[in-house]
């Protein structure tokens, strides 16, 4: 036990943390969810897996592997309803966040409560939906937008059997009437349903759907039921429909108060402990970083910081060869393409010379050690580069056609400025330019040509060069044979 406590570190800490949180926010949010037991058939595969790794079950873990490979496609359609509304409240959670509490709903659950009661009484039928935190958009279909405050007569006008939109459903939302005359999708669940409407099979569907509160009121016997968290339940009275119009709003909207510590952990205390318990779990078999080994990396060698008054002369060394130590857990995570040796030479001198290869010159992963380079040193001749002005010459390719004649070439600018090394300045350099072709040129023309520099020398601004060449042509002369006298 000492050993693996000697080896946990703070990333570690922060992915047990991460996990264990993921792992608690899974848990609720499919508790209520329709396809819960394929979940817990996942997870029951997911043990299976883990302990084939710890036991080297080889054949298990690769047959296993394959098939969550395989599982994650299935996944995205077996909830795909969960995750929808899982991003949903993702992207809501902010507006949530800052919207603050609720305004007092005592006043909603009365008018709600006493409306619901009185349409039951008349044998009226009725469809009411409070919004929860969850968009409700996607899922309604139709209505009219109305905006109205809250209140008895207004519930009254809608559901009467005389009104256009009696049918549909109302959405409420903090005190306010939204819409009306919605349809709502329908349940999928016949067991739920049983021998229950129209009105109840589209309450359920919505509440299989999001976390909003159906209110229905049965027009054939009177009855009052709820739809809430994909469960469908009948009210003897009002008084059991008003407790839980309380709850809803007291969930929605808490009081102001400061949890100690204490009473977070309390607070579903069961499923904070498995998730922990099932992160410690993962991290012993995937992350715990038992034992080291080595491995060797060729990386490329990059040269920076170079000034452009300097040139390296001859041929660099391009690749080293880096020896790494650490967990296997850590080069599984590693990209090798990552690496790669960067040698700084803002602070070369001219002339023949040596650079150390040190290790603040690789960047790795922190659960990494670098053990050592190869080489070690790697020479350089470094010469400084003069500005100097170089004549162009011409290349030409070819011939003119029968019957033309070549006058002459121009080269516009004829002398360029380049940076040579200090080792030519002294000597011939000559810059020529891409080879013209001759064999269509009929009369004079002038073309654009790029510069072709050795590989010592450079240009003044780092980009290539190019000159205007003028080739001059005149027709040849005609030549008349003489005639011969007898």
């Amino acid at each position: 036990l000492w050993t693996i406590l000697d080896n946990v570190r703070i990333q570690d800490l922060l992915d047990i943390v991460i996990i264990s949180a993921l792992i608690y926010v899974i848990l609720v949010w499919f508790e209520k969810a329709a396809s819960r037991f394929v979940l817990v058939g996942i997870g029951l595969l997911g043990a299976v897996y883990i302990l084939s790794r710890v036991f080297q079950l080889y054949l298990t873990a690769v047959v296993l592997q394959a098939f969550f490979a395989v599982l994650l496609v299935a996944l995205v359609v077996i909830f795909q309803e969960e995750l929808r509304r899982f991003f949903e409240r993702l992207a809501m959670w902010a507006k949530i966040r800052s919207r603050g509490h609720e305004p007092a709903h005592h006043r909603d659950v009365d008018v709600i409560t006493l409306s619901v009661i009185n349409l039951a009484q008349k044998r009226v039928g009725a469809l009411i939906v409070i919004q929860g935190d969850d968009p409700l958009a996607r899922h309604i279909e139709g209505g009219t937008r109305l905006d109205g405050i809250l209140s008895r007569s207004i519930l009254d006008s809608i559901f009467d059997p005389h009104s256009l939109g009696h049918d549909g459903a109302v959405v409420i939302d903090r005190g306010r009437v939204v819409y009306y005359g919605c349809h709502l999708p329908l349940s999928l669940n016949p067991q739920k349903i049983k021998d229950r409407g129209l009105r109840h099979t589209a309450a359920l569907g919505l509440a299989e759907r999001s976390d909003a509160l159906c209110i229905v009121v049965s027009e054939e016997r009177g009855s009052m039921s709820v739809a809430q968290e994909g469960r469908l339940v009948s009210l003897p009275s009002g008084q059991e429909l008003k407790a839980i119009l309380e709850g809803f709003y007291a969930k929605r909207a808490p009081k102001k108060e400061s949890r100690p510590f204490s009473d977070f952990v309390k607070k579903d205390f069961g499923k904070k402990a498995m998730a922990v318990l099932l992160a410690l779990t993962l991290w012993f078999v995937f992350g715990y970083q038992k034992g080291s080994i080595r491995r060797d990396f060729v990386i490329p060698v990059e040269y920076r910081n170079l000034g452009t008054e300097w040139m390296i002369e001859g041929p660099r060394v391009t690749e080293a060869t880096v020896m790494l130590s650490g967990p296997e857990q850590a080069f599984r995570l590693l990209d090798p393409q990552t690496l790669k040796m960067s040698v700084d030479l803002s602070r070369i001198g001219e002339g023949e010379q040596s650079v150390e290869l040190t290790r603040d010159m690789v960047k790795i992963p922190s659960n990494l050690s670098l053990e050592g380079i190869k080489p070690d040193r790697i020479p350089l001749t470094v010469h400084t580069l003069l500005p100097m002005e170089v004549p162009v010459e011409v290349v030409t390719g070819g011939n003119l056609p029968t019957g033309y004649t070549l006058e002459r070439i121009e080269a516009t600018p004829p002398l360029v400025k380049v940076l040579v090394p200090s080792s030519l300045s002294r000597k011939g350099v000559k810059i020529r330019t891409e080879s013209i072709g001759l064999d269509q040129l009929t009369q004079t023309t002038t073309v654009t040509s790029k510069l072709l520099l050795p590989s010592e020398v450079r240009s003044v601004d780092g980009k290539p060069l190019g000159v205007k060449v003028t080739i001059f042509i005149q027709p040849s002369p005609l030549r008349i044979p003489l005639k011969q006298s007898s």
